[in-house]
Parts: C-alpha cells; structure tokens; sequence
C-alpha cells in the first residue's frame, strides 16, 4: 500500500504554533512515528507539507498516478477551499481527513468543513494520532 500525507497551511509550525491547541511535537516528529508504524507493515509513505492552495491540489491530482490513498490535514483550507473540494473530488484516489484538534470544541467557523463530503471519512481530536488513525483506515 502507498499513501500521501498531506498537510496544509501552518502545519509546518507545529511544536511552536499554539501548543495549547496542537501539542508540542513537530510535524517531522510526526512524520518519523509514521514511518516506523508504516514500515513494519510495508506501507509506502510519501509526505508534503504546503502553505499554497495550488501546490496541495497539484499533490492531490498527482497522487492519482501512484497512491492508494491521502491521509490529508488540510488546515484551515479545510473551511474554504472549494478548490480542494474540486481537487478531491475529481481524484479516483480516496482522501481521509485529518485534524490535531478537535474542530467540534473550538470556534464555530471551524465546525464546517468543505471537504468532509468527498472524502472517505474524518477523523479529528486525536492529536498525532489522528495521523495513525487515518493510515489505518487504510488497513481494512
């Protein structure tokens, strides 16, 4: 199996950017946890962090030329892109989406997202391991 891990907006500061909301590690921390889950069970991952829109819609359309799957935390484009709405919907690759945070308890403008409805399934509140969550969703 092979699958994307693809971050959005701000994503990039975590451990620095409001750990009270998203904890103290790192995206890289993050990423290693995955790939020693990952490795044992002979899953392929791949990472790419944005702060773009267009460069997570590029990622999204050229994973349809190798990935099974994209485990996505699209930030706070999560509320307004109807581009990586378009993005995900116009893939044949399916997209679980991921949140640090759980979106339900914070400000209400977070309680929407534009992508839920295309996507597999959502997973939020977990911290990193939404992250694990997502790839196992993948497993079955």
């Amino acid at each position: 199996m092979k699958l994307l891990i693809l971050n959005g907006p701000n994503l990039n500061l975590l451990g620095k950017r409001e750990p009270g909301i998203y904890g103290t590690e790192t995206l890289e921390s993050i990423n290693a946890g995955l790939i020693s889950y990952a490795s044992a069970r002979k899953i392929e991952l791949r990472f790419f962090q944005s702060n773009h829109e267009g460069a997570l819609i590029d990622a999204l359309h050229e994973s349809q030329e190798w990935a099974n799957g994209v485990v996505f935390n699209p930030g706070g484009y999560t509320h307004t892109s109807v581009a990586i709405r378009d993005a995900i919907s116009a893939i044949r690759v399916p997209v679980v989406e991921v949140h640090l945070s759980n979106v339900y308890a914070r400000e209400t403008f977070r309680h929407h997202s534009m992508i839920s409805a295309v996507c597999k399934g959502k997973i939020s509140g977990f911290g990193a391991r939404s992250y694990l969550l997502g790839i196992q969703s993948f497993e079955d």
